[in-house]
């Protein structure tokens, strides 16, 4: 399925080189202020355009067909579309049976016995992430106080991160990044034991970005080599703030009141000039591919600002459940 939620529901919907993309946010608050321009800071930081990242340019101009009107929602579903304008499948259509390595052309594939739109990735391409924002920004009003907050602290494992894209474009190659993001002024007991904790529906929302491989809250792996002693975050007082984070926010699965803190581990992008092997489908011989078209040296420099809308998605869902946000604004 290619939904995500119980009351604040987000489908996605679209391929890369299809006629739109885009998202239906169901179970929003009605009264909200909502018009396309709230949409165009998130967006922007997403889009291409800085070194390093893809030469297509999309406007994403986004299109509100439902659930709003005079620029408050409704309470009915959201739906929001964006037109696929800057479009080129010429490179895809010569790779259709030689899957590109680290790319979903082979599962895909195989899953959807061969149905699925390959151009540009289909429904699996990172060009969905513009529908993921869009609710993101929906979701990032519930929160009211809480602020999400992510940056790319890493690319290609250097803190120098144009340097790293330098190379990687110097050699045709691409690099990944760690992308850190803290929420500050969460409300205590978001999430719930064992499978909702909100490490878990935070986490769920995280994997569906194209690209992630590794997710950690507070030290994450580093506290596997911790003693207790050194771990564990002293209570100061009676609000549960503590001496340190180490925990990132969360304890039991349940937040803290202290800033939420996780890293994601986003890999370098498949499409790559340099050669790879790989087996044409049609005769099950090895062959070389070198992929052509237009992609990104770091896609993690667009991915700060998706993982924003990862952590609001999941987060407006859990206070919603934990009835810590409004059903109904009142009207003015």
């Amino acid at each position: 399925m290619n939904s995500f939620g119980r009351l604040f529901r987000v489908s996605i919907f679209g391929e890369s080189h299809g006629e739109c993309i885009g998202c239906v946010v169901d179970g929003c608050s009605a009264g909200i202020p909502l018009t396309a321009a709230d949409f165009l800071p998130d967006l922007e930081r997403r889009r291409s355009g800085p070194k390093g990242t893809t030469p297509r340019m999309e406007q994403d101009t986004p299109l509100i067909k439902s659930g709003v009107f005079s620029g408050r929602t409704t309470g009915a579903p959201i739906t929001i579309m964006f037109e696929n304008k800057d479009t080129d499948a010429s490179s895809y259509h010569a790779m259709k049976d030689t899957p590109r390595p680290g790319h979903a052309d082979f599962t895909g594939s195989q899953k959807f016995g061969g149905f699925n739109d390959f151009r540009g990735g289909g429904h699996f391409s990172g060009r969905l992430t513009a529908a993921l924002v869009t609710a993101g920004v929906v979701a990032k009003k519930i929160l009211g106080r809480a602020k999400v907050d992510a940056k790319l602290i890493e690319a290609g494992g250097s803190k120098d991160i144009s340097a790293a894209v330098d190379k990687a474009l110097a050699a045709g190659d691409s690099v990944g990044g760690l992308i850190e993001c803290r929420v500050s002024d969460l409300p205590v007991g978001l999430g719930e034991p064992f499978f909702d904790s909100a490490e878990s529906l935070i986490s769920h929302v995280v994997f569906s970005i194209p690209a992630t491989k590794g997710i950690e809250f507070g030290v994450g792996f580093t506290s596997a080599s911790m003693k207790g002693s050194e771990c564990n975050d002293e209570i100061l007082d009676r609000r549960g703030t503590t001496a340190t984070n180490n925990a990132g926010g969360i304890n039991g699965g349940i937040t803290n009141g202290n800033e939420l803190v996780f890293r994601v581990a986003i890999k370098p992008a498949s499409s790559i000039k340099v050669a790879k092997k790989t087996v044409d489908m049609k005769t099950g011989k090895s062959t070389d591919i070198s992929v052509k078209g237009r992609h990104d040296a770091c896609i993690a420099l667009r991915a700060p600002v998706v993982v924003e809308a990862a952590a609001a998605i999941a987060l407006a869902d859990l206070m919603l459940l934990e009835q810590k946000a409004p059903r109904v604004m009142k009207s003015q």
